[in-house]
Formats: structure tokens, C-alpha cells, sequence
């Protein structure tokens, strides 16, 4: 597809040759022009790849006449007539020593584009601009002659002498195969895409595709601008305040290229009824620091023969002491929806600029975000208050004590325990612990088939129990979680006053495996087992999540399985939340991450001991009861190959044994609690004897203590993360045997869902 050609006398030449450009679009490859056949004194002197697209550069006498000549279908056929192709006389005097705006229109609003031009007008220098119109056939907003007049009415009304030209294309210019740009699916930050439908393919409406239109308007239109910026119609330059305004700083610049780096910003919330303005963004993401690479070009000091393209200019250096910011307003470039639909309301907080702009250049009345306050407590972490964990559990009766214990001698005030369908005397055995006041136990309201999965439906409920309401520290866990503090004298303490004001730290997971531990012993997991994974392992992406201890000072509204959730966006600036070695957590974190990166991990002040199988034998139980928050997902082979880790040791967490044993044994000395713990160690080892007593479950035993399946636990930094995805059904069954080459690393071909 030709988008457009140009010519005009060639430099230095006599007798009236021309020197032309033809520009066509995407796809097409510069070895597709043939550079052989041409007429007599014509030639091709370039052809130039252009993200995707071609620009020929050729000579040829005048008058010039251009025909496309197509390769024929078979070789033995006659080839097509030739298609002759208009070529133009640039314009370029229309924007002679002009500070041009040079940006794409899809279906906004007059309104919206006279408001781009006066900002710019006003408060820029800006005194023309270049605007290709995209607006579809099938548009129901103004377009061709009506868009035209609306423009040059408002332009009149509001006193703005700016040349401004319209562009506009016969055929769409969109991306192959995308949906149109002013969708929420293609809004960069709108949250839920993966339960959006995909909307269908819309060329005419789809993000520009044609990167070599800047190259084409730069020969057609703007090589004699004073200087001229590449901003759509939704796009606002920021006050240059005492700088120069940024044409004069385009041409000051020793290339001739400034940068834009560009914001999107939202409004709260737009009037019913009223059309979307730019008065109404007033807010941004605390959290989105990637920018929107623009730029701004002087072309007679930058040169005509560098590249225009769509987020540079080739070979160009923009001055880095020389860069200018622009908003994006998104709901003008995704009109009719809610700010909701457009990026996440935690995320969106007031900017006082904006509001400025909005109240005192525009004289607008903007909604405004609510404001919201900290509960009142103590700053200090050991002021806080009692520290409380809520979990969930389903026949983990052996290991309730043991866990109990070791958090009440680390300094856990109090347990909120939900539990489901037991049958090993977990729930009798947390009644009567409740009795005693050494836990809350509640019945777990979970109800199968619904929207809610066993863990979050506690978490729900728990966020109404006095216990949480009234805890200085929560934390969601389970209970083949340990916290492992590791500094001062190992308790809550220790690490609650090297924390100073900080409100949440983060207790990066330690996978720890089953140490090659076959039969079940009534024995503590922190004796048995030492062997874990390594500090930094980031596949699988399972092994490497946390938890959070936090502040219940309402800066989030809800409880979550890793971290609170429901940040109050407006008090984001109030988190101080730490990593586990007592580092600042990236404000990126702040509202959903709960995987750890090598930014973010640390395990120098705390970490979570996961226990995730435990022997054996005590896996096969495991297994047959199912998981407590993937209710869907079966704990076969391929999560036991995943999450037991036993490539390394870690004891760290033994120096608190003796504080654990402490504990335990006066818990043990209470004749109900001992009983009701042997009973659910009784039916553990019931359950054991009758799983293995099937072949199913025996055949499962075996290859759990397998020479091969013990040697993969010590080998897993080799894998890939599509390996763990497919499960250990494709390693070769001999890799554990062989020498292996240092660096090995083995990964496959999978799509689809991880095997569980």
C-alpha cells in the first residue's frame, strides 16, 4: 500500500530532474522494490526500512510519473497492468518557521481537540498543527467537512490564529489483527484483562500501525517547521514554568531533539451526563513509574535525513538535562467508562498539579477523591499491640502443638482457626484448646460450589472477629508455616524494635523439603527437617512467594493470603513496609505483589520456614485431603516435585527449640491436650496404613522415595520454568544419573495450564 509519494528538484541538477519519495506502508520489505527496469535516467538511490514499512529515495526527469509494477502471480504469466500512483509537490511551506503539534485524532471530540490546541497555543507557543484524522467511516463523532467546520468555528471563538491541517487516509492504518485503541482491553493499566473478552479486530480503530507516517509527513509537510512535537490529541504538555517553552528548547538543543516523557492520569470520577474533559484528570498512579516516550525535533538542526519514527528520531541524542513531561488523559482516549475500567481505583491518587490546572486554568469544579485517615495507634512497632494470625486447616491435628508452641515462645498473642470437614480430631482438639484460651477456633463458612475458595471465605469472616479488629500485628498463615526471626534473641520482639515506625515487612518463603524423611515420626518438623531450597530460587514461581505481618491501621480494607489487600490509595505514601532482611519494599509492591524478585527478597532479619510436605508418608495424607485454597487442584507428584526443595540446609530456626520444648511441654502436661494430641497422631498413622494399603497410594509411596525422585530434589535450579509446569513426566528418566556439565540447564516446550 503506497501512503504517499513527494517530489521536487533534485539538488545541484540541471535540466529539471526530481529527486522523489514514496512511502508504503506496512508490511513491506525494502527487497520487495526491485531496484532493476527502471525507465532510462531514472534510479532508486535508497531503500529504507521503516518499522516495517519501506521508503523508496529515488531520481528520475521531469515530469515524474510513478507505476507500480506487481510481480505476476506464476512465472509464465503475464504480469498485471500497472497501477500509477500520484505524487505530490510537498507542502512544507504551510509550516514554514512554524512550532508545529504533530499528533493522530481517532474519535474525540472537537471540543477535546480545540482544547489541545488552545493548551498548547497558550501556554506552549504552539501556532499550528498537523492532526491525522482516524476517525472510522462507521463513527458516529464528527468527521470530514463537520469536524472541519467545528474546528475552524472554535479556533474563531476562542481567538486562536493557528494554521491547522487535517489528514486523512482512504484505508485503515491500525495494526493487523488488534481492537481498537479507545477500548479498555488496550488501556495500558486497566485492571481484569484476563476476564475481559478480546475484542474483535478493528483496523480503522486499532493503534497506529504505520510508523513511517512521521518519516512521510516530515518530507510532505513539516521539514521547514521552526520545530514541531509528536503528541496525539489526548496528550498535554506540563507548564515549563521558568524554562524554556519546549520549541525554543528543541532548537536550543545541540541535536535538535528533545524527549517527552509522558504520564497517563485519570480522572476520580466524571459528572453524569457530562462528556469527559481534561479538566476532569486529577489523579494518578502512586505506583506506575514507566513512562511515554515521545519527542520534540528542530529539523533543519537535526537534519531532513534522520529518521522520523514513532517514539525517536535515528541517530538523534535527546539532551538529557532537556526533557519535558506530558499527561495522557485517559478517559478522553477511552471515553464512556469508569475510571475503574481504565486502571485500578487503589492505584489513583490526587495530584496536586493537576488539581491546579484543573481549578485555576480551567476554572473547572473536578471531583475530587475522598480523603481518608489513619487509625489512630501508636507509631513504634513494639507499641502496636498483640500480634494475631489467622489460618485455615483441615486435619493437620498432629502439628497443631508443635506450631502453637513455637509461635506463643516467639511472641504470637493469639490463633484464629478455621477448619473444614475434619476427621483426625483437629476441630474437637482447637474447641478445647478455645476452652483453654490458647486459641479462637471457628467452623469454617466456606460453602463448596461457591464463589469463594475455604481460604479467602475465612478470611472474609475473620475480618469481622474481634480478634483481627482488635490485633496491633496480623498475619495470614498456615500451619506448616514457621516464622523464623533471625536476629536479636529470635522472638517478635527483637524484630518488631529493629523495625522502628514500620507498619508491614514481608517473610519471604523458604521452601524446606522432606530431608529424605520416608515414615511419619512424632517428632518436631524443626528437628527432622534442615534441607531447603536455596535463598535466591526463582523457579518455580510457587517457591518463591511471602507473607506479611502488618499494622492493622486501615490502610488496606481486607485480609489476604499473602499481604492485605484493598490499599486505601490515598494513604499509600503512609506505608513503610520492609523486606525481609529490614530493606524498603518497592512501591510497586504495594498493591498485589506477593512473589518475591531479586529486588524484593531477604531473609538477614526474618523468614517463613514452608514445611510444604513434610514426609513421606504424611504427604500421602496430604494429598488425600485435599488442599485448603485450591479446593480444584490435586497434591500429586508434580507438587511434591515442585515444592520439595533439598538442595541446601538452613538451621537456623533450631536455636529456638529449647524455647519451643519449653512451651510444649507445659501444653503436654495438660492431661486433655496430650490426649487429644495422641488421638490425632493415632489417626494420622491410621490414615498412613490404610492409604498404603491400596496400590494407588503405594505405588505413590515408591516413587515419592525414589533413588530419582530424591536426586531431583537436590537438582531443581537446572530446570525451566515450563518444566515445572509440565511436570517431572518430561525429564528423562536417566538425567538424575548423569554427569552433568556445569551450567546445565534443561527446560521444554509447554502451553496451557500447570499440571498439579
Amino acid at each position: 500500500m503506497l501512503l504517499d509519494a513527494v517530489a521536487l528538484p533534485e539538488a545541484g541538477a540541471d535540466g529539471g530532474r526530481l529527486q522523489f519519495r514514496a512511502f508504503f506502508g506496512n508490511p513491506c520489505k525494502p527487497e520487495q522494490i526491485a531496484l532493476d527496469g527502471l525507465p532510462e535516467g531514472s534510479d532508486i538511490l535508497e531503500r529504507r526500512d521503516i518499522s516495517g514499512c519501506t521508503m523508496v529515495v529515488g531520481r528520475a526527469p521531469a515530469p515524474l510519473h510513478l507505476a507500480l509494477h506487481a510481480t505476476p502471480p506464476e512465472p509464465d504469466t503475464p504480469p498485471p497492468a500497472p497501477s500509477l500512483l500520484p505524487v505530490n509537490t510537498p507542502e512544507t511551506g504551510l509550516f514554514a518557521g512554524k512550532n508545529v503539534l504533530f499528533g493522530q485524532r481517532l474519535e474525540e471530540s472537537p471540543e477535546t481537540v480545540l482544547d489541545w490546541l488552545s493548551w498548547h497555543h497558550d501556554l506552549h507557543g504552539a501556532n499550528a498543527a498537523l492532526v491525522l484524522d482516524r476517525c472510522p467511516p462507521d463513527s458516529f463523532a464528527a468527521s470530514g467537512a463537520e469536524f472541519e467546520h467545528a474546528l475552524q468555528q472554535g479556533l474563531e471563538a476562542r481567538e486562536i490564529d493557528m494554521v491547522v491541517v487535517l489528514l486523512s487516509a482512504p484505508a485503515p492504518l491500525g495494526k493487523p489483527g488488534m481492537g481498537p485503541e479507545n477500548h479498555p482491553f488496550l488501556a495500558p493499566d486497566a485492571p481484569g484483562k484476563d476476564r475481559m473478552e478480546v475484542p474483535a479486530p478493528d483496523p480503522w480503530r486499532a493503534p497506529l500501525g504505520q510508523g513511517i507516517l512521521f518519516e512521510a509527513a516530515k518530507w510532505r509537510f513539516l521539514a521547514r517547521a521552526r520545530a514541531m512535537v509528536t503528541l496525539d490529541v489526548t496528550d498535554f504538555l506540563a507548564p515549563h514554568d521558568d524554562r524554556p517553552n519546549v520549541f525554543d528548547a528543541t532548537r536550543a538543543a545541540p541535536s535538535g531533539v528533545v524527549l517527552l516523557v509522558g504520564r497517563r492520569i485519570y480522572p476520580w470520577r466524571v459528572r453524569n451526563g457530562q462528556p469527559e474533559r481534561f479538566a476532569d484528570h486529577i489523579c494518578r498512579q502512586f505506583d506506575n513509574r514507566r513512562g511515554i516516550a515521545r519527542w520534540g525535533c528542530a529539523p533543519d538542526v537535526a537534519g531532513l535525513n534522520a529518521t522520523w519514527r514513532m517514539i525517536r528520531v535515528a541517530f538523534a541524542k535527546p539532551d538529557p538535562a532537556s526533557v519535558y513531561a506530558f499527561w495522557r488523559a485517559m478517559a478522553l482516549r477511552v471515553p464512556g467508562r469508569q475510571a475503574s475500567e481504565l486502571a485500578p481505583k487503589t492505584s489513583l491518587i490526587e495530584d496536586a498539579q493537576l488539581l491546579h490546572i484543573a481549578q485555576e486554568i480551567w476554572r473547572h469544579k473536578p471531583i475530587r477523591p475522598p480523603v481518608s485517615k489513619l487509625k489512630p495507634a501508636p507509631k513504634h512497632a513494639t507499641d502496636a499491640g498483640r500480634t494475631a494470625i489467622v489460618t485455615t486447616m483441615k486435619n493437620e491435628g498432629p502439628f497443631i502443638l508443635e506450631w502453637i508452641a513455637y509461635h506463643r515462645a516467639i511472641g504470637v498473642d493469639d490463633f484464629l482457626i478455621y477448619t473444614n470437614d475434619c476427621t483426625d480430631g483437629t476441630d474437637t482438639m482447637l474447641e478445647m484448646l478455645q476452652s483453654k484460651g490458647i486459641c479462637q477456633h471457628r467452623v469454617n463458612p466456606w460453602v463448596p460450589g461457591g464463589e469463594l475458595k475455604p481460604q479467602h471465605a475465612a478470611l472474609q469472616a475473620a475480618e469481622s472477629e474481634p480478634v483481627i479488629q482488635s490485633a496491633g500485628w496480623s498475619i495470614c498463615m498456615d500451619v506448616d508455616e514457621f516464622i523464623n526471626v533471625k536476629i536479636g534473641d529470635g522472638t517478635l520482639k527483637a524484630l518488631y524494635a529493629a523495625m522502628g515506625e514500620a507498619n508491614m515487612i514481608s517473610l519471604t518463603w523458604r521452601l524446606f523439603g522432606n530431608n529424605d524423611v520416608h515414615e511419619y515420626h512424632d517428632r518436631f518438623l524443626l528437628d527432622q527437617f534442615t534441607a531447603c531450597a536455596p535463598e535466591l530460587v526463582r523457579k518455580p514461581h510457587q517457591a518463591w512467594g511471602f507473607k506479611t505481618l502488618f499494622r492493622n491501621i486501615d490502610i488496606y480494607k481486607k485480609l489476604g493470603v499473602h499481604r492485605p489487600k484493598g490499599l486505601v490509595p490515598d494513604l499509600w505514601d503512609r506505608v513503610k513496609w520492609l523486606n525481609g532482611s529490614g530493606r524498603p519494599m518497592p512501591r510497586e509492591m504495594f498493591r498485589n505483589g506477593w512473589r518475591s524478585t531479586t529486588e524484593t527478597y531477604g531473609y538477614d532479619w526474618v523468614q517463613l520456614n514452608h514445611y510444604a510436605v513434610r514426609s513421606a508418608e504424611s504427604f500421602l495424607v496430604k494429598r488425600d485431603r485435599g488442599r485448603v485454597n485450591h479446593v480444584d487442584r490435586d497434591q500429586g507428584l508434580n507438587y511434591w516435585f515442585r515444592m520439595n526443595h533439598n538442595a541446601t540446609e538452613d538451621r537456623s530456626i533450631q536455636r529456638m527449640i529449647p524455647a519451643l520444648r519449653a512451651e510444649y511441654d507445659r501444653l503436654m502436661a495438660d492431661p486433655e491436650i496430650r490426649a487429644a494430641h495422641e488421638h490425632s497422631v493415632a489417626c494420622h498413622r491410621a490414615k498412613i496404613a490404610e492409604l498404603r494399603a491400596t496400590e494407588n497410594y503405594e505405588n505413590f509411596y515408591g516413587d515419592l522415595t525414589s533413588e530419582r525422585f530424591e536426586a531431583l530434589s537436590r537438582m531443581l535450579h537446572i530446570f525451566g520454568s515450563n518444566v515445572f509446569n509440565a511436570g517431572p513426566d518430561v525429564i528423562p528418566a536417566d538425567l538424575h544419573k548423569r554427569a552433568l556439565p556445569r551450567g546445565f540447564f534443561f527446560t521444554v516446550d509447554h502451553h496451557g495450564e500447570a499440571e498439579h
